[in-house]
C-alpha cells in the first residue's frame, strides 16, 4: 500500500478548485432549497421537471452533494 502525503491547501486554493454553479443550476436550487417540488420548480422556471433534475444532478456531481438537505444548506451558505 502507498500512502501519498500532500501539503495543506490555504484558502484561496481551496476556493479555486471549488466549481461554481450556472445561473440555471443558481435557480434551480433557489427553488428546491425553498421547498419547491421538482416539477414546481420546474413550472418557476419555464422548464420540464427534467432539465431541473438534469441541473440537480449536475450540481450534486460539481459538488459532491448525496441529498436534498445538503443542496439547501448549500443554497443558505450560498444566500440563495
Amino acid at each position: 500500500m502507498t500512502l501519498t502525503l500532500t501539503a495543506p491547501q490555504t484558502e484561496t486554493q481551496t476556493e479555486a478548485t471549488v466549481p461554481t454553479l450556472a445561473p440555471r443550476e443558481q435557480e434551480a436550487l433557489r427553488h428546491i432549497a425553498a421547498g419547491c417540488t421538482y416539477l414546481q420548480a420546474a413550472r418557476q422556471m419555464g422548464l420540464s421537471k427534467h432539465t431541473v433534475d438534469a441541473y440537480l444532478r449536475r450540481i450534486r456531481a460539481k459538488l459532491n452533494i448525496n441529498t436534498t438537505a445538503e443542496m439547501t444548506r448549500l443554497a443558505i451558505s450560498m444566500g440563495l
